[in-house]
């Protein structure tokens, strides 16, 4: 993002990114208690925020790690064995709809393990990089784009599932950049439910124009 404060503290108006994002997973009655991982120096003002909230779910703010495997991983030792399903969400991704959040969570009660995600619009290509410089690489292959889809959250899993995911990760050493990519190593299926272009994740600059138009296009129809 190049700014200063990490982008799910940034604000649209006048709301801070993680927030709004929470805001939606709680909305879902599905959602039956809910941990956010963050920055150590940021547990304490965060949680202070969200108390002020008054969700109905109980909610605890846990520090992280430097990678989102490693956060995602500190906030599921606090999930119970006794639990049916883990909902990961990203923190900014503010868009995602309840009836999103219940049919990914529907669908990974039927197959153990399910995701949003949308079709690839864009043509694909399968590249390398190697001895060339940063913004220059050489295709390899054409994927065809009915084979391709792009992953979003919510990321929904049996609760056992993903910490057999997360536990044999840890012990081979790999580190993914996403749970169904762990999940995926099992040899299990994850199933794909259809997101929206809506549910973006803002990542840099011009996502938070976008952002601010989404956020507006709403208020104006609510």
């Amino acid at each position: 993002m190049g700014a200063e404060t990490p982008k799910q503290f940034l604000e649209l108006d006048g709301v801070p990114i993680v927030i709004l994002s929470l805001r939606r997973i709680a909305a879902c009655p599905l959602i039956s208690e809910i941990i956010v991982a963050t920055r150590a120096e940021n547990v304490e003002p965060l949680n202070a925020r969200i108390s002020q909230e008054k969700l109905k779910q109980p909610v605890r703010v846990v520090k992280g790690a430097d990678s989102r495997q490693g956060s995602v991983a500190a906030a599921l030792k606090l999930v119970s064995d006794g639990t049916e399903l883990v909902v990961v969400h990203d923190a900014v991704r503010p868009f995602v709809t309840v009836d999103q959040v219940t049919r990914v969570i529907e669908q990974a009660r039927r197959h153990k393990a399910a995701i949003l995600g949308i079709p690839a619009m864009d043509t694909v290509k399968e590249v390398k990089r190697a001895s060339l410089p940063e913004d220059v690489a050489v295709i390899t292959a054409t994927v065809p784009r009915e084979r391709v889809v792009l992953a979003q959250t919510p990321q929904v899993f049996e609760t056992k599932l993903l910490k057999q995911a997360f536990a044999e990760a840890e012990g081979d050493g790999l580190n993914a950049s996403d749970e169904a990519g762990l999940v995926e190593r099992l040899g299990l299926n994850v199933f794909v439910v259809q997101g929206s272009e809506r549910n973006i994740k803002i990542t840099k600059p011009s996502d938070m124009d976008l952002a601010r138009f989404y956020l507006h296009s709403e208020q104006k129809t609510a």
